[in-house]
């Protein structure tokens, strides 16, 4: 009996410290995991406050630290070209540099009219083969001077002064239609166009009559354009036209931005604007197609011998007001440094620069020795088809510059000599 009873008060002993155990380990329990949440909570705030102040740290870290590529690109600002223009002073030529003293490639032996003499040559033009082809005006003829020769041949006139077909009277410009094979000349003195066959060089055409032709040349679908000093504009012929389109002034003599006053030298570029050498207005004129109006792109401030001032141009420009001396530039001569009276102005496949030292009866060459590279990194490409007929004869300086060498979109040399 006693046995019984002391067993049920161990049970019941037992279950008593059980029950009073259970509490103890629930609050133990619920306490450990009320810190854990306490921890999780306090390490999110930590990342919530950690992380944006990382990301905005970065943020600020790469806006003050200098960008290397941006320094990389206006460090070839100053030797590369690009479409955009820049405030920074450039340190090197625009597009190209060439020699200062020529050498030269055609006459050079006073005026004549034997094959290795020129007299008062005018207009130049250069064949992919750098075969070139002269306007040798008071000669009346046109000759064809290949490279390396000592001796040019007559392709066409070089019988005698005249208005016959088969003469030239004083012609100033020779092209060459590509797809023709045939020259096109400006016969100023007859007031025609005519173009000779360059393989036959017999049966000469007359393109255009009745026209004081001072500058022809064509566009990239063959269609001609020429300067009339008399009409005082520019007209555009298709093949069989009677009358051609005017481009170009037409309005009379006057300064007035629809006005021409002795046109000269033309270029027509890829998008078919005109440009327009105004030679006695001292400037240089821009007409879009289908423009009622030029821009002056050259030339602002009136005739003269400064820079930015044109003296009787017959070139173009698109781009800067002032100019830099590419030839000459030395005084009135016929050393290798010197000029007298330059006209017609060329390149050859390679950039090399040609210029016609009319009143020395030569032709110069000016060998390309600096390129540069475009923003594509490509270099400059010359085109005969989209280079600049520039020509004019600076007697107050004897001297070629150049106004704004620009490189266009399309890698061509286009510039401004005088």
């Amino acid at each position: 009996m006693n046995q019984n009873q002391i067993g049920s008060e161990t049970v019941t002993s037992t279950s008593e410290q059980r029950s009073t155990e259970r509490p103890s380990l629930l609050s133990k329990c619920f306490v450990k995991k009320k810190f854990l949440w306490i921890i999780i909570a306090i390490i999110i705030v930590i990342l919530v406050v950690t992380i944006p102040t990382i990301v905005i740290t970065t943020k600020t870290t790469n806006v003050m630290k200098p960008s290397t590529e941006t320094t990389d690109v206006t460090e070839l600002s100053t030797i590369e070209t690009t479409d955009n223009p820049t405030t920074e002073v450039e340190t090197e030529p625009k597009c190209g540099k060439w020699r200062q003293h020529g050498i030269t490639i055609a006459g050079g032996h006073g005026d004549g009219d034997e094959s290795n003499q020129l007299n008062v040559p005018s207009g130049i033009y250069i064949d992919d083969s750098n075969t070139i082809l002269i306007a040798d005006s008071l000669n009346h003829r046109i000759v064809e001077w290949k490279y390396n020769s000592n001796n040019g041949q007559v392709v066409a006139g070089g019988n005698g002064q005249g208005d016959k077909l088969d003469q030239l009277n004083w012609p100033l410009n020779v092209i060459v239609d590509k797809e023709k094979n045939a020259m096109i000349i400006c016969d100023f003195g007859n007031k025609r166009v005519v173009r000779w066959s360059r393989q036959s060089q017999t049966n000469p055409q007359v393109l255009i009559s009745n026209i004081a032709c001072n500058s022809v040349t064509i566009d990239r679908n063959g269609y001609m354009y020429v300067s009339d000093w008399m009409k005082l504009e520019v007209r555009r012929w298709k093949e069989g036209d009677t009358d051609g389109t005017i481009v170009a002034g037409g309005n009379g003599s006057g300064y007035k931005q629809n006005q021409l006053n002795n046109p000269g030298d033309i270029f027509v570029d890829e998008d078919y604007s005109v440009y327009v050498a105004d030679i006695n207005n001292g400037r240089i004129m821009k007409w879009t197609k289908d423009a009622k109006e030029g821009i002056v792109v050259a030339g602002r401030n009136n005739l003269g011998n400064g820079l930015n001032q044109l003296v009787d141009p017959t070139g173009m420009t698109v781009g800067d007001s002032e100019g830099e001396i590419v030839a000459g530039g030395n005084g009135e001569g016929n050393e290798p440094n010197q000029l007298n009276s330059p006209r017609g102005v060329s390149f050859d496949v390679e950039g090399n620069l040609y210029v016609v030292d009319s009143r020395n009866h030569r032709i110069q060459k000016y060998e390309l020795y600096y390129l540069a590279t475009t923003k594509y990194g490509s270099t400059i490409i010359f085109k005969q088809q989209s280079r600049l007929i520039i020509s004019s004869s600076n007697t107050m300086r004897n001297e070629l510059e150049l106004i704004g060498l620009v490189c266009d979109r399309s890698l061509t040399i286009i510039s401004l000599f005088w």
